[in-house]
């Protein structure tokens, strides 16, 4: 009997493991059993044991790709080989029919052992150029998936296909009326959703709680501040509900979520589109990542999509100059976001990595 087992791989950020939650019971669904190689310490390990537990996860030695100098340079060299040395025994323990990468460090080193393998590599980047792991990764990879059409000029195109955007079905299936449970609010206010990345941003922080008492006259405010920035001295109140970060939730408050500020993390901001929430975004600036975001936020601004604010230009006034110009704003962004191509389902995607496999 052929062996139907697909390896998921994919680290570092929540944007690098989010589409693997989600592909991962719809690759059950086509007959496929699914493990997951991540490393050690990195967020993956936490999020797929917590979401998806009953898959086996191998955690390897992974070192971390940097633009900058570290002393940490010269030795996660050495952790990268073994991250190479474990991942070529997993895969040829587990013999897998493909391996699927959605990035980020810890993924390089699968997909360098994938080929040795001999195991298809199908790899997939959601941003508009190529992240510095992707980068490493293409020359071993059988065939890239893209999420935009603009990523084709900076990729193989001879083994590259533009998917599309792929939601989670599951935000979808929200219920505003449970996510006005979860908040505690009890007006008729609209709701301004405040999102900065898995870890938070203390920029976005600062701005939104400087601005509370004007920003609820006219919204209720869930805001998703990153873990270790709670701020105690607002629990329990009326119109602005705090959470660290969240899981399940999340569908249920999209759902009750009117506008939404965001930095633009492609995964982020192709699931706003989808559910129609005129956005600001607020992209990390070059000088604390590679620009990616900035690509991104950009060119959903020149579609309709969104609004942006760089951060550079980001304080208490700007802020909520930008707030009220959104709201301002909202039903031109909402029209502009109903031209806009359907996003795949996960199933969909389930089936492209499928089709690639042995």
């Amino acid at each position: 009997m052929e062996n139907k087992t697909i390896i998921l791989t994919g680290g570092g950020t929540a944007g690098h493991v989010s589409l693997n939650q989600a592909i991962i019971p719809e690759l059950e669904k086509l007959g496929f059993r699914v493990e997951y190689i991540g490393s050690k310490e990195g967020i993956e390990n936490e999020l797929i044991r917590e979401s998806h537990p009953e898959i086996t996860y191998h955690a390897i030695s992974s070192g971390k790709l940097r633009r900058y100098f570290s002393m940490k340079n010269f030795t996660d060299p050495f952790r990268v080989g073994a991250g190479l040395t474990q991942a070529l025994n997993i895969i040829r323990k587990v013999k897998p029919a493909a391996i699927f990468s959605k990035g980020g460090f810890v993924s390089v080193p699968v997909a360098m052992a994938g080929r040795l393998a001999g195991v298809p590599v199908i790899i997939h980047e959601s941003d508009v150029t190529p992240g510095l792991a992707n980068k490493l990764a293409i020359p071993f990879a059988d065939h890239i998936f893209t999420v935009f059409k603009e990523t084709m000029g900076h990729v193989p195109k001879e083994k590259s296909t533009c998917t599309g955007s792929v939601i989670r079905s599951e935000l979808l299936d929200g219920s505003a009326a449970s996510g006005k449970e979860l908040c505690h609010f009890d007006n008729n206010h609209k709701v301004l959703m405040v999102m900065g990345g898995s870890q938070g941003s203390a920029l976005i922080n600062e701005a939104v709680r400087e601005n509370l008492d004007r920003l609820t006259k006219q919204f209720n405010i869930i805001h998703l501040c990153g873990k270790g920035n709670i701020d105690e001295r607002l629990e329990g109140h009326e119109q602005y509900c705090q959470f660290e970060y969240v899981t399940h939730e999340l569908p249920h408050l999209l759902h009750l979520t009117d506008l939404v500020v965001s930095r633009a993390g492609s995964n982020s901001i192709f699931e706003f589109l989808a559910l129609k929430k005129p956005m600001l975004l607020i992209p990390l600036s070059k000088q604390k990542s590679r620009g990616d975001q900035i690509l991104n936020a950009n060119l959903f601004k020149s579609q309709g999509f969104a609004h942006v604010l760089e951060e550079e230009q980001l304080d208490a006034h700007s802020f909520l100059a930008a707030i009220e110009q959104l709201a301002a704003e909202e039903e031109q962004l909402i029209h502009a976001m109903t031209e806009a191509e359907p996003p795949k389902t996960a199933y969909e995607m389930a089936k492209l990595v499928a089709a690639h496999a042995k």
